[in-house]
């Protein structure tokens, strides 16, 4: 097999994604539908994930959609027994799920700090430590866990998002560690800036958008579309003897 169809093909595999209902998560799912995995989507939110539902399997791919609480064990339980009884097995987990908080520490209720790690990191773990025992059974398997460029900075008024990260970011590296010897490759990407939905506010506002633009050397957000040959490495065998990295895309925002 070439490098290039060991990077573009999925065939016979089966994936879960984590807050794929819009945005990253989105391009995430409609990427490996398209090198042929089989897909699961996870997101709160039914009404999202049907309609990418829809836009897979009209491209001809399969897809499920399954709602799930990344932060209820026994949700993110049954999201990965559903997975095994829809399609067989679990090959592929990319834990994207996320929430974001803007406020100063000082300002900070800590309930809403509480939400953030809950979504951003014992989501991680949780749907990580299910998907193992599949993984671990079956000598194979490969976790992406979506981290964020902010893992590596410090950003006023998002210190929960940005520990959050950050601990995801360590967790990658720890689980890559203790799951090697099984054949399990566990990596992350770290995002900065993409356009989507979730930032739409932020495009609309000149000065603002102006000011994050600054801070970005390439001068731009990126687009979604631009994750999906990264995630496709780490989800597929070119990546078999790679694990515990973080891939930073944030056009060097970071640097």
């Amino acid at each position: 097999m070439t490098f290039a169809n060991a990077l573009a093909d999925l065939s016979g595999r089966t994936a879960i994604i984590t807050g794929a209902g819009r945005g990253i998560g989105r391009a995430i799912a409609l990427a490996l539908a398209a090198a042929g995995a089989d897909v699961v989507i996870a997101a709160r939110s039914s009404d999202q994930l049907d309609v990418v539902v829809d836009e897979i399997e009209t491209s001809g791919g399969q897809a499920f959609a399954c709602p799930t609480d990344v932060t209820d064990a026994s949700a993110v339980e049954n999201l990965v027994e559903s997975t095994v009884a829809r399609f067989g097995r679990v090959d592929i987990l990319v834990n994207n799920s996320g929430i974001i908080a803007s406020s100063l520490l000082l300002e900070q209720e800590p309930e809403e700090w509480d939400r953030v790690i809950a979504t951003n990191l014992r989501g991680v773990y949780l749907a990580t430590r299910a998907v193992g025992r599949h993984f671990v059974a079956q000598r194979s398997g490969k976790v992406v866990n979506v981290a964020s460029n902010f893992a590596f900075t410090g950003i006023a008024r998002h210190a929960a998002y940005c520990a959050s990260k950050a601990a995801v970011v360590a967790f990658t590296r720890a689980m890559a560690s203790e799951w090697a010897r099984h054949n399990v490759q566990v990596n992350a990407l770290a995002p900065g800036y993409f356009a989507t939905d979730l930032n739409s506010d932020l495009r609309a506002d000149e000065p603002a958008l102006q000011r994050v633009l600054k801070a970005i050397p390439a001068r731009r957000m990126g687009a979604v579309e631009e994750l999906g040959p990264w995630l496709l490495l780490l989800a597929g065998p070119a990546s078999d003897f790679m694990t515990g990295q973080a891939i930073v895309i944030d056009g060097g925002q970071v640097l």
